[in-house]
């Protein structure tokens, strides 16, 4: 029996999955961030590796046991960033074949279809897409100091500028309560915190914004109605590019943002279907590391073919 590793590393966390030649899922394990866009690639490259020992040793198997690694890394399409994951892994897993691709390519790959388009949505966001004769367009995915519109870093960065400009002494807003409750402490202490490590607090900030606009505060509602429409955005971009706005494609969601409240989602999915009436949306048919380890099977015994980035 032979076993593979699938992983998909984010700016907030990596999973990973093992399984054996036959598709049967051994283990899966959660570390954190793998982005070297956004944390250093030696610090990346660390939380992909405790997510692989963790699976592997929870399955009894050591690396030597592998026999294929697939993956997507966020931020990886940097000039030397793939290269380098690839020669760690190839060391660290010697009789594996390795390939790493983008998390744009991995998750277009998942949506099974073409021609279709997939949009992430977590730490940061971007929207790649395939027409079905394989040209490919994308917008976004340009970091959080470029711009990250609608990504949980965004919504949260704008939801602190908007707390702070409504700030009175003990006259705090509903929101601003929330996000207060929610880190212990004033917003002094939440400033120098964000500085100090903006990716450790502002996405964190997008599950108290979701909850507050679910519980009916106005504020919050609008930060998640203005983030469904940059989203939406991206979206008709990439539609334009490729053509595809009276075409029948499929869109898929994935990321953190999605799926936490109805005022982002629904408000999305309203504008996407002005943009491409025929647009069939919904999730990943499966998450992108499973998909991975599952491409990590298949290439047991024919070589991966790169989607592109």
């Amino acid at each position: 029996m032979r076993y593979v590793l699938g992983f998909d590393g984010g700016g907030t966390k990596t999973d990973c999955v093992l399984m054996d030649e036959s598709g049967a899922i051994l283990a899966r394990a959660r570390s954190g961030p793998s982005n070297p866009s956004r944390v250093p690639l030696d610090s990346a490259y660390a939380a992909l590796v405790e997510a692989m020992d963790e699976a592997i040793e929870s399955a009894g198997k050591s690396a030597a046991d592998v026999a294929s690694v697939c993956g997507a890394i966020a931020g990886a399409g940097l000039a030397t960033a793939l290269p380098e994951f690839h020669r760690r892994l190839q060391v660290k897993f010697p009789n594996a074949t390795i390939f790493v691709e983008t998390d744009l390519g991995m998750a277009l790959s998942a949506t099974g279809e073409s021609p279709s388009l997939v949009i992430i949505a977590g730490t940061g966001s971007a929207v790649f897409g395939r027409d079905a004769s394989g040209a490919l367009a994308r917008d976004g995915g340009l970091g959080p100091v470029l711009g990250d519109p609608g990504s949980a870093y965004d919504i949260g960065r704008k939801a602190m500028i908007l707390c702070l400009s409504q700030y009175r002494p003990e006259e705090n807003s509903y929101l601003g309560n929330e996000i207060l409750g929610a880190f212990k402490g004033n917003w002094i202490e939440l400033q120098a915190r964000i500085r100090a490590n903006p990716d450790g607090v502002l996405p964190k900030i997008f599950p108290i914004v979701a909850k507050a606009a679910n519980e009916g505060d106005e504020s919050a509602r609008g930060l998640l109605r203005s983030a469904a429409e940059e989203l939406a955005g991206f979206v008709e971009h990439v539609v334009e590019r490729l053509h595809l706005q009276n075409e029948s494609f499929f869109l898929a969601k994935t990321g953190g943002v999605f799926n936490r409240s109805a005022h982002l989602d629904d408000h999305f999915d309203e504008l996407v279907r002005k943009i491409a009436s025929k647009a069939r949306i919904g999730a990943l048919p499966r998450p992108v590391a499973e998909f991975a380890a599952q491409c990590a099977v298949n290439c047991l015994d024919s070589p991966v073919r790169k989607v592109g980035s």
